[in-house]
């Protein structure tokens, strides 16, 4: 999840042209980066492509399954596999390869350190005609193209695994328990624009609790004193 806002973030700023969106695209780009060399994540997502093949091919004896969406998106998870198990080596560690990039990742650890006068070849890139850059910053993310479908896909399957349940926060506060036989993967909890509240998720394997909060003027958050209404998912493929 912290890839996909990752993802998203690159997408705003690849909207625009100005220098600070490059700026903005290479900032998030390199801490994507910073993600995959500290995890082996290819090998975390080609794990769940596999489960989730597993998982949708038992449900294809189900006679209620739309077959031909199944094997459509069953198709899209061996596509991902394989170029997933096709790409050699840690995602993206080619473009650490790059001298600009390995300048730029080593003075971003130092606030402020990407000035012009301390990365003089980065802000010459910086002065290129939009055009190229942006033909330059598609190109240095074409190596995590294929795990980000894959991280879409996914996390599409399990947002769509179950179906919301009305619930109500008595005094700002839930608790649930869960079925400790269940591989629960993710909790999903909507709230109305128009309430002032956000919701604050803590648990473990046996149960969770929530609290919705509400924020002071002061910047701290005190748990809201009302009944809260909301939407729960507990997602589940």
């Amino acid at each position: 999840m912290r890839l996909e806002q990752l993802f998203q973030q690159i997408d705003h700023f690849m909207k625009g042209g100005s220098i600070w969106e490059s700026r903005g695209v290479i900032s998030t780009l390199l801490e994507i980066i910073a993600i995959f060399s500290r995890n082996d994540l290819k090998s975390e997502i080609l794990k769940e492509v596999d489960r989730h093949s597993t998982v949708l091919n038992k449900m294809a004896s189900n006679d209620k399954i739309d077959h031909a969406k199944l094997q459509t998106v069953l198709s899209k998870l061996a596509t991902i596999g394989d170029e997933l198990y096709a790409t050699p080596g840690k995602i993206g560690s080619s473009l650490m390869e790059n001298e600009l990039f390995k300048c730029i990742s080593q003075r971003s650890a130092i606030p402020g350190g990407t000035c012009a006068f301390d990365l003089p070849a980065y802000h010459y890139w910086l002065q290129l005609d939009v055009a190229q850059r942006k033909r330059d910053m598609e190109h240095w993310m074409q190596p995590f193209a294929a795990i980000r479908t894959a991280i879409d896909l996914l996390l599409n399957f399990i947002r769509q695994s179950a179906t919301p349940t009305e619930e109500l926060g008595m005094s700002g506060f839930f608790q649930k328990t869960l079925d400790h036989s269940l591989p629960f993967q993710l909790l999903r909890v909507g709230l109305q624009r128009s309430h002032p509240y956000f919701a604050e998720i803590s648990g473990g394997k046996h149960r969770f609790t929530i609290r919705f909060m509400q924020s002071n003027d002061d910047g701290r958050a005190t748990q809201c004193k009302g009944d809260v209404g909301f939407l729960l998912t507990c997602c589940l493929l």
